[in-house]
């Protein structure tokens, strides 16, 4: 009994050292079109620190385009989007934040897996304001 109760003790411990704010929870979800689509468009909502990975297959050459619009905030409305190549780290081939219309056309440098990271910034991130948006993806 004594070394249940200092077990739980420990868990407890290390528990409230582990990040219980739902701002740092990350959600990855797959892209696919219809067939003979060449797009479509991905619905979602996004709040403070979280970020969300659409994952999308494409080949070497092949030109991606995406846009993303507000449908409802509560803030103000500051989502932006990254485009990862395949295999990257967090480097990015698009960056959202620097391009003030919120589309991109990306020729593609390598064939395999895009990552297109959804993101806050400002003060919708550091409020955990709540961004609804739809992003609109392509490829040609």
């Amino acid at each position: 009994m004594k070394k249940a109760l200092i077990a739980a003790g420990c868990l407890l411990a290390l528990a409230s050292f582990a990040p219980m704010d739902a701002a740092w929870a990350q959600r990855s979800s797959q892209v696919q079109f219809k067939p003979g689509n060449y797009g479509t468009m991905v619905s979602g909502t996004i709040t403070g620190r979280e970020y969300i990975d659409y994952k999308l297959s494409a080949r070497k050459g092949q030109k991606m385009a995406a846009e993303i619009a507000v449908s409802s905030t509560n803030g103000n409305g500051t989502v932006y989007f990254n485009i990862l190549p395949p295999g990257s780290t967090g480097e990015a081939i698009y960056i959202g934040s620097q391009d003030s219309d919120r589309s991109a056309l990306v020729t593609l440098p390598a064939t395999g897996t895009y990552t297109i990271r959804v993101y806050l910034m400002g003060n919708d991130k550091d409020a955990g304001k709540r961004v609804a948006f739809n992003l609109d993806l392509s490829i040609q």
